[in-house]
């Protein structure tokens, strides 16, 4: 399991060597398993294609550091350490996002990163008494919004900083449930 492991580390770290200086469309299973020294069935008994091993990639250096404990302390930590991640790899993940489109990220992360918030979600909504359904539709909405902020700043279109971004969406969060609760009180 550790030799696969390490193999498979090194796909990866060939891959996003290679997407330092082309798109992910243009880079062949043979230039990859040359770069990484192995044979194009090495690459085949790991992955099914590039794509697979983008994913996992993805998987093993990102979501990872969002699998943190429902405390909200620990959420923003994680996502901290998220951006960290993304700016020490700005080329590859701008690589990836220009490579293969939103919608082609989306599908990689959605799961992950909206079960991850809505076990946040579920957490802070405890008092309210919110049914499935509102904190199904909380999740998805600060899943989406994230992935666009992500995105954003990713691009440089956001002057603000990783920090200064978490601490918005966390008052941006609790601002939301505290209207809640204010809603169901009956209060203002």
């Amino acid at each position: 399991m550790k030799h696969s492991d390490e193999t498979k580390r090194i796909l990866a770290d060939s891959l996003k060597e290679l997407m330092k200086n082309k798109s992910l469309e243009k880079i062949s299973i043979r230039e990859l398993a040359d770069t990484a020294n192995v044979n194009r069935q090495t690459f085949y008994y790991h992955f099914e294609d590039i794509y697979d091993l983008l994913k996992w990639t993805f998987q093993q250096e990102t979501v990872q550091l969002l699998h943190v404990d429902e405390s909200s302390l620990l959420w923003k930590e994680g996502l901290l350490q998220l951006f960290k991640y993304l700016e020490a790899n700005k080329e590859f993940c701008l690589c990836a996002l220009q490579s293969l489109g939103r919608g082609h990220l989306k599908r990689f992360f959605y799961s992950d990163i909206s079960s991850i918030l809505g076990r946040v979600i579920k957490s802070l909504c405890e008092k309210l008494n919110a049914g499935e359904e509102h904190i199904a539709f909380l999740t998805h909405f600060y899943t989406l919004s994230l992935a666009g902020l992500v995105e954003s700043w990713l691009l440089g279109e956001m002057d603000q900083s990783p920090k200064e971004i978490i601490e918005i969406i966390d008052i941006f969060i609790q601002d939301q449930i505290r209207g809640a609760e204010y809603r169901i009180k009956g209060i203002g």
